[in-house]
């Protein structure tokens, strides 16, 4: 599932240009025009984010910002400001309104890109089974070894340590079949006998958890060989 971004903006031309940009580098997108459909979309849809236009003759934008902000259910939101030239002044009013981050038109897509994915953790595109930053990713899987945390889709995923580790292993390498010795190896210390079928049983549960938080991410069984995480479009 494509993280969902919200433009808030009255402006057609700003919205096919942004919204293109965006559904571009793989997010999906909703509009809203005024400050009350701003709020109920961020509660019914639950986007990733917030990006605000902010017109010089509008004000809107901080007001908006300021009733996300307020909100139980939507102040965790990052909120982006795109400032039109001329609209500098309204740079006070955001900050006092909690914006995350805020840009003065023109300015590259690039950093709006890199602004959404640092602040949703997101992996860049194309990224598969190679780290991004800390992160190792494999479509919309990412883990961040250091910390034992899982993604799937921008959702946590809780796993055990020995099926975060079985995970690991898999995702280091996506598309290559690993035996359950291997895995056993990988994930167990040395000292303990482990049988196949403890790994078919954790491999399971690994299975569950990815169902429910990134459907797209598949451990495939290979018959007389072991398992493999299939890589995206595989």
């Amino acid at each position: 599932m494509k993280p969902l971004v919200l433009i808030c903006s009255q402006d057609p031309e700003f919205y096919l240009v942004h919204s293109h940009i965006l559904e571009v580098d793989g997010f999906t997108i909703q509009l809203a025009g005024g400050v009350e459909e701003a709020l109920a979309l961020a509660s019914e849809r639950e986007p990733k984010a917030v990006v605000l236009d902010c017109q010089p003759i509008s004000a809107t934008g901080s007001t908006i910002c300021a009733r996300l902000k307020g909100e139980p259910r939507t102040g965790g939101l990052p909120v982006i400001a795109l400032i039109a030239p001329g609209a500098e002044n309204q740079h006070l009013d955001l900050l006092k309104a909690g914006i995350d981050e805020s840009f003065v038109r023109p300015f590259a897509p690039a950093k709006l890109l890199d602004c959404l994915r640092t602040k949703l953790a997101l992996p860049k595109p194309g990224s598969n089974g190679i780290e991004n930053g800390s992160w190792l990713c494999c479509g919309s899987l990412e883990m961040k070894r250091d910390a034992h945390r899982v993604r799937g889709n921008g959702h946590d995923i809780h796993l055990g340590p020995i099926e975060f580790n079985l995970l690991r292993h898999l995702l280091e390498n996506p598309g290559k079949v690993f035996s359950r010795k291997e895995l056993i190896g990988a994930a167990w210390p040395e000292n303990i006998h482990i049988g196949a079928r403890t790994v078919d049983v954790h491999i399971s549960r690994i299975r569950k958890a990815l169902k429910a938080a990134s459907p797209g991410s598949v451990i495939r069984t290979v018959r007389s060989a072991g398992y493999l995480l299939a890589e995206p479009d595989d």
